[in-house]
């Protein structure tokens, strides 16, 4: 188990940076909200599956309502904002580097919120992460154009100040129930959001075709059970600032798998912070990684 436990961080990074790839995929044949809305509700049902074919143990009314504000912020606000952004125009690499900021916000946030004590090597990690992160997408940024709009730059800033208070969110308020009734509840409240985006914003038009479908399974079974699970796993058992600074790891690891996959440059430069964004990773995450505290072992 503990070997296991040791594989989620690194399986999270490389599941997460997927739903970049399956963004681009999916964003030429339908609306951002309305391609979200469809997301959800997927996973939604594919979790109130899960809840039925598990046995899961039903959560109270206010552990659903903790649940559903967790996953309007996580995937409501979070997601719609960067599908919104990019499908206005933002480059792709600008919207990555305004996210980069979550994790310092994150930190701080866990801090004041939820007691959590930051090291100085955590804070000299976490400040190299996003220095490794600007290095990485800089060859990217010169591709700026009209798309950096008051309103695109606000979408992107509204989204990181949402996925950081999401999740320090479900750390204080929804860790308690069965992780699988919990995100079931997250979807919930995740497709209200974005479902009355769609309607009061969008035309929702929808061209399927294999890419879309391709897109739309990938990112529901993928991301939305697989990495979302792993990411509730790791807030419940893991501090706020050493959850946050594995997505300094997305954007390296997003443009290793566009290079791979759509033949995207990837320049000595990029490499070089795809390795201080690793060195600051570890020392933000240095000392206990993941693992349980000893009490809660001890209980399990």
């Amino acid at each position: 188990m503990q070997s296991f436990k040791r594989l989620i961080p690194a399986t999270f990074v490389v599941l997460w940076a997927t739903g970049f790839i399956g963004a681009r995929y999916a964003m030429p044949w339908a609306e951002p909200f309305t391609f979200l809305a469809m997301r959800f509700v997927l996973a939604f049902i594919l979790f109130a599956g899960l809840v039925v074919l598990l046995g899961s143990k039903r959560l109270s009314p206010t552990q659903v309502l903790h649940a559903m504000v967790a996953g309007m912020l996580i995937h409501g606000v979070y997601l719609g904002g960067v599908f919104w952004a990019i499908h206005r125009g933002m480059p792709a690499g600008l919207s990555a580097l305004i996210v980069g900021l979550q994790p310092l916000i994150t930190a701080v946030l866990a801090g004041r919120l939820l007691g959590e004590k930051v090291l100085p090597r955590h804070w000299i990690g976490l400040a190299t992460g996003l220095v490794g992160i600007i290095v990485v997408l800089w060859p990217k940024l010169g591709a700026i154009g009209g798309g950096v709009t008051a309103e695109t730059l606000g979408a992107s800033l509204i989204s990181v100040i949402g996925m950081s208070f999401g999740t320090i969110w479900q750390k204080r308020f929804a860790s308690g129930g069965g992780l699988v009734a919990a995100t079931l509840w997250q979807y919930a409240g995740g497709a209200a959001i974005v479902l009355a985006a769609s309607l009061a914003f969008e035309t929702q038009t929808v061209t399927v075709n294999g890419e879309l479908i391709f897109a739309l399974v990938w990112l529901v079974v993928v991301l939305s059970v697989g990495a979302i699970f792993l990411l509730m796993v790791m807030i419940r058992d893991g501090e706020m600032s050493k959850v946050a600074s594995l997505f300094y790891l997305v954007p390296a690891v997003t443009a290793v798998m566009a290079w791979a996959l759509f033949g995207e440059h990837l320049d000595a430069v990029q490499i070089v912070g795809m390795a201080i964004t690793t060195l600051g990773v570890g020392l933000a995450t240095a000392r206990g990684g993941f693992q349980l505290p000893t009490r809660a072992r001890a209980v399990r």
